[in-house]
């Protein structure tokens, strides 16, 4: 051992170095290094240069996470990451790793991630001659007759060398050679049978005990030898050895044969009679352990007393010894091959595995790189690997007994965000034999995913007049991705509603998607308007989707009904004439309303909330019209003032009220002076203590020229519609003020003038000029000394009939023989 020692470092190490890179398609690099060292070399010694021979930078070996992989070779070879080198971590003696399998070596796999790259490493153990031959035991006696004939063989112990090649068991030699010779025969498996041979009779009279000296050389250098002491006792009378039957016996056997079962039976045969003539058999001992696992009885039975293993030892070979009570013997061999069965199960050695990868990684992206090993052989080592089903992935063989797990089909998080992945390798034999393992792969997010909204679009209703800052909608949209990339915000979208920006109009919580209203909104302004919602992710890139969101507003009966006629005038006073005559049901004049409001809150319904005499008139429910509803007599008053009120149908309902005096009479000069006290009087209301004290000076001066006025005005108007009658003048119109509903959706759907005409042929028209029983509106002014006069409305309007008692929509009817101007 020392010897070898000193010839290790002495002696100049050889290392080879065989390089070579391909590249597989499944997207990593795999390269092969083989390097060659002797047995023996001391702990921490450079076995190779790995970076620089595959031309890998160090940084990258610590990137890259970099890490030796093997089944046979982890407790001898490591790697140095800073200094790029494979060092020894142990001392390797080559006859207790390999025995004498030729060639020694160690394989192992460098494996990097990111990417991932693999690399096989051989390294060859190269024998130094650090053993010597020995023998089993150390010595070996013998009982021969005299009688011996000359050529007599007897076999003798083989030596074993651990060492291989050169190093090996060179040759024997046996000192003295006065009565035996050596004869060595070389056998077909490269081993040596070593024999002694009687050259000269034995005479136990002259020489009873023979001492020799067998010695075993080897071929290395410096030569070492090992010998055993061979003692013969000279014995009498038998002069026949047993013979075998063969030279050299076959056997089979299953590698699970229990203990003691039978291999063979070898046969030998002797000549001599008696006891000379009874042979026995032995298994020649050996360094090999051949005698501890098989057994040979008297009966020349060959018998399994060990356990064999295939994967251990493929066959065997006995050396079974025959002897007779004499000491003469014979030599045969047995060899014993050993019937593989399927024994050992597949192992899976995972070498690299990525716990996660994202949901866009292309086809062929590695997951897994593993190996597969079966110790069986044949049939029964054939491995096949499988996976589970409905998974998207593949298996592809990088190289022998080595396999990658690859996506094959593209990969989408939100359809499944893990895969249980079981690898299943089966063997060959029957009944087969598999292992499985199962790992777990994550699938990452990635933002391929647009918020979606719930709806297409968004339909919102508030009630006008609302409160700044009320809560009108919620729109919600969701993301199928995970984490960051799901986290949606809301944003209002920059747009305009009749020239305002929305956002004047509206509120959107960035992250509840919340809709409030900014202000407050007036129905009779704006009835709807819309606006969009962006809806985006927290990706990189942001993805982002919008809706259409529609405001309606609700009206609200927030708008009294407004009243177009009669026109209620500051300082004049307006009334209707009733001739004395007018029967039941006659048309007084019709009392004109709109509402801006729409749908109930515009409804309206009139109702005669006061009257002079209540028995005389009535109003329409529906259309306001003011008729009679008794025949007219001279008891009743000149005078009559209705008061008119107009309710909507709103909840709660508004009103208005309008006056409308009547003046039942068969001419003008009949009411005058009625009207006028009553024009007067409301005057002096105003202001009580001005006019009493102002109608002492002027009473008399005034009733004088009002008389006078309204005579002349009388007179002048009579005369008026005489030339008017026979003339072509054109139509002079009254247009009573404007109103106008701006949307459109209240009782006025557009914009209305209203006029009353006076023709060329009034006498054949529905409007009624000075005629006795015909229908005037008088106007009286204080101010002025005249009275004028007016024609108020068309026949077509008091021909309308009467409408149930409830307040059904109205305007449109009640202004429907108005002519409209846009």
């Amino acid at each position: 051992m020392f010897c070898g020692a000193a010839y290790i470092l002495n002696r100049t190490m050889r290392r080879q170095v065989l390089f070579f890179i391909s590249i597989f398609y499944v997207g990593y690099v795999v390269g092969q290094v083989s390097y060659s060292i002797p047995e023996e070399m001391p702990k921490g010694s450079v076995v190779g240069n790995i970076a620089r021979d595959l031309g890998i930078d160090v940084r990258r070996l610590k990137s890259g996470k970099s890490r030796i992989f093997t089944s046979d070779s982890a407790e001898y070879i490591e790697l140095s990451r800073e200094r790029g080198v494979l060092l020894l971590k142990e001392r390797i003696d080559r006859e207790s790793l390999c025995r004498q399998t030729t060639p020694c070596a160690l394989h192992l796999q460098i494996i990097l991630e990111n990417p991932m790259e693999l690399f096989r490493i051989t390294v060859e153990i190269t024998d130094i001659n650090d053993n010597s031959p020995s023998f089993k035991n150390d010595e070996k006696r013998f009982e021969i007759s005299e009688s011996a004939v000359t050529g007599s063989k007897f076999v003798l112990e083989r030596a074993v060398d651990a060492d291989i090649g050169i190093n090996g068991l060179k040759n024997y030699s046996l000192r003295p050679t006065d009565n035996f010779v050596l004869k060595i025969e070389n056998q077909a498996d490269g081993q040596k049978k070593v024999e002694m041979v009687l050259q000269k009779p034995l005479d136990r009279e002259k020489e009873e005990q023979i001492s020799l000296l067998l010695n075993a050389v080897d071929g290395g250098d410096p030569q070492m030898s090992g010998t055993v002491k061979i003692y013969v006792t000279v014995l009498d009378a038998n002069d026949n050895a047993p013979v075998f039957t063969k030279s050299v016996y076959k056997a089979t056997i299953a590698e699970n044969s229990q203990k003691g079962t039978t291999v063979t039976t070898v046969s030998a045969s002797d000549a001599d009679k008696g006891t000379n003539g009874d042979v026995s058999y032995l298994v020649s001992a050996t360094m090999d352990s051949v005698s501890d696992i098989f057994t040979v009885n008297q009966n020349g039975e060959v018998i399994l007393v060990g356990e064999v293993d295939f994967e251990k030892a493929k066959y065997y070979q006995i050396d079974i010894e025959a002897k007779d009570s004499g000491g003469l013997s014979d030599s045969s061999k047995v060899i014993v091959d050993v019937i593989d069965i399927n024994d050992n199960e597949p192992v899976i050695s995972i070498l690299s595995k990525s716990d996660s990868i994202p949901e866009n990684s292309p086809h062929n992206t590695v997951i897994l790189m593993f190996s597969v090993y079966d110790s069986d052989s044949s049939n029964n080592g054939q491995v096949n690997c499988r996976l589970n089903s409905n998974i998207p992935f593949t298996i592809t063989a990088a190289s022998n007994d080595f396999y990658s797990l690859v996506t094959d089909s593209d990969l989408d998080r939100e359809r499944a965000s893990e895969y249980k992945i079981t690898l299943t390798c089966s063997d060959e034999g029957v009944p087969s034999l598999s292992s499985s393992v199962t790992l777990t792969l994550h699938i990452s997010d990635v933002n391929d995913n647009v918020p979606v909204f719930q709806r297409s679009s968004y339909e919102a209703y508030i009630v006008e007049n609302n409160t700044p800052g009320l809560l009108i909608f919620t729109v919600k949209a969701t993301d199928a991705d995970w984490n960051q990339n799901a986290r949606v915000s809301y944003i209002l979208e920059d747009s305009s509603v009749n020239g305002v920006p929305v956002s004047s109009y509206v509120s959107v919580s960035a992250d509840s998607g919340v809709i409030h209203a900014v202000r407050s909104f007036d129905y009779e302004q704006i009835k709807d308007f819309h606006f969009r919602v962006k809806a985006q992710d927290g990706g990189s890139p942001l993805l982002s989707s919008n809706v259409t969101v529609k405001i309606m507003i609700q009206d609200q009966n927030d708008n009294p009904p407004q009243v177009l006629y009669p026109v209620q005038t500051g300082g004049s006073l307006v009334a209707e004439m009733v001739p004395r005559s007018a029967d039941v049901g006659y048309l007084v004049t019709k009392v004109v309303a709109v509402d801006v409001d729409s749908g109930q809150n515009a409804w309206l319904c009139y109702k005669l909330q006061k009257a002079t005499d209540r028995a005389l008139f009535e109003v329409g429910l529906q259309n306001g019209e003011i008729r009679t509803i008794r025949q007219v007599t001279d008891k009743d008053a000149v005078k009559q003032r209705l008061t008119v009120i107009v309710e909507d149908n709103g909840q709660p309902s508004r009103s208005a009220t309008v006056v409308v005096n009547v003046a039942v009479a068969d001419s003008f000069p009949e009411v005058l002076s009625e009207f006028t006290e009553l024009t007067h009087d409301k005057e002096y209301n105003d202001n009580l203590t001005f006019y009493l004290v102002l109608a002492l000076a002027v009473v008399s001066f005034l009733f004088i020229t009002c008389l006078v006025v309204i005579i002349s005005v009388k007179i002048y108007r009579w005369r008026q519609s005489r030339i008017l009658y026979h003339s072509s003048l054109p139509v002079i119109p009254y247009y009573p003020p404007r109103y106008s509903d701006t949307l459109g959706t209240g009782t006025l759907p557009h914009v209305y003038n209203y006029e009353v005409c006076r023709t060329t042929d009034s006498r054949k028209s529905d409007c009624k000029f000075g005629r006795a029983g015909s229908q005037n509106v008088l106007i009286m002014d204080p101010s002025s000394t005249g009275t004028m006069q007016r024609i108020q409305s068309e026949k077509s309007i008091l021909d309308e009939p009467d409408s149930p008692l409830e307040c059904p929509p109205s305007p449109a009817a009640s202004l429907s023989h108005y002519r409209s101007l846009t």
